[in-house]
């Protein structure tokens, strides 16, 4: 068994190896030695990106590598990235182990000048960045003095997200006419999202809340 697995590796050592030639043209496997760890492929998956290094490598195009003693082309880079992108050239797709850091991939990628894994890797990392920088909302609280008989009016005139958290009865510290009217204070709340201008700028400017000052029970705006 050890001496047939043997033979099939030499076997694919010839084929891949002294050039990479077999009768009458390119032999169809390539060995690559990356960083000391050997990759076996398939010509036509490394000439997938024409304008790649490795496309010109098994192309012949103006590129002197050394070989092993196998016949290996040596390249000296991180083999720990290599993977992901060998498989990209194979199958068209970006995988990657969930402890592999897509800056090391990249990096391969324009070693390699594979244009299409540059563009994929460079878009994953800036949808990562947008969602950790985006700015959780903020809530404004304010708090709105006003007798019984206005709360009705300031339940209708509230606009733009304000809604009502809290109502504290607080006395009866005004007098129309004859009746003693009750005060109330009224705590509202409006969610802000941060925008190009600063974090609830534009939801300020068009916040519409009565508000009653202490010395005048009348209602006013903000």
């Amino acid at each position: 068994m050890q001496r047939r697995a043997m033979r099939m590796e030499a076997r694919e050592a010839a084929a891949a190896g002294a050039g990479g030639r077999a009768a009458g043209g390119w032999g169809k496997w390539v060995r690559l030695n990356v960083g000391g760890t050997v990759f076996l492929t398939t010509r036509q998956t490394l000439c997938r990106e024409q304008k790649s290094f490795l496309s010109r490598l098994c192309q012949g195009e103006e590129l002197q590598s050394d070989r092993d003693e196998t016949g290996a082309y040596l390249i000296d880079r991180d083999p720990t990235y290599f993977g992901p992108i060998l498989n990209f050239l194979r199958h068209g797709k970006l995988v990657l182990d969930k402890d592999m850091a897509e800056e090391g991939v990249l990096e391969e990628a324009e070693f390699y000048n594979i244009g299409p894994l540059i563009r994929i890797i460079k878009d994953r990392m800036e949808e990562k960045d947008y969602t950790v920088t985006q700015v959780p909302p903020k809530h404004v609280y304010r708090v709105l003095q006003c007798q019984e008989e206005e709360l009705t009016q300031m339940v209708s005139t509230m606009s733009d997200g304000w809604r009502f958290e809290q109502l504290v009865n607080i006395g009866s510290s005004y007098n129309y006419g004859s009746e003693d009217q009750a005060e109330f204070l009224c705590v509202v709340s409006k969610e802000l999202h941060s925008s190009p201008h600063g974090p609830g700028c534009e939801a300020s400017r068009k916040a519409k809340v009565p508000v009653c000052a202490p010395s005048d029970p009348r209602l006013s705006w903000q």
